[in-house]
């Protein structure tokens, strides 16, 4: 039987889980970067993006602590964990499967 995609929950932990795969960020960084990434498509507002880090925090997907930005602020500095690569993994199929049945879905129309 094939993989289903029950949902479509996920995007946006994925999305933050990838750009801190990449390397550490604060949460303005993590924003501006998926802004660019996706060449101004996306733009992920505070009140959906700090909520979402906290709760990986929680969930030990990912760690974070205060530093000093190179503009003298201390921000938050957040770095994926070993739970949250494997997490990125999982996210990250599930979301080509539900990338696969919209396509799916598309193309019959």
């Amino acid at each position: 039987m094939a993989k289903r995609a029950d949902n479509l929950q996920g995007s946006l932990e994925l999305l933050i889980l990838k750009t801190l795969d990449a390397a550490p960020r604060h949460g303005f960084g993590i924003a501006e970067h998926l802004h660019e990434a996706s060449e101004g498509l996306l733009r992920i507002e505070e009140g959906s993006l700090y909520p979402a880090l906290h709760r990986m925090e929680r969930q030990k997907l990912v760690t974070a602590a205060w530093q000093t930005t190179e503009n003298g602020r201390r921000a938050k500095l957040y770095t994926i964990t070993n739970a949250g690569k494997t997490r990125l993994g999982e996210v990250r199929s599930n979301w080509k499967t539900v990338v696969k049945g919209v396509k799916l879905v598309l193309r019959s129309e």
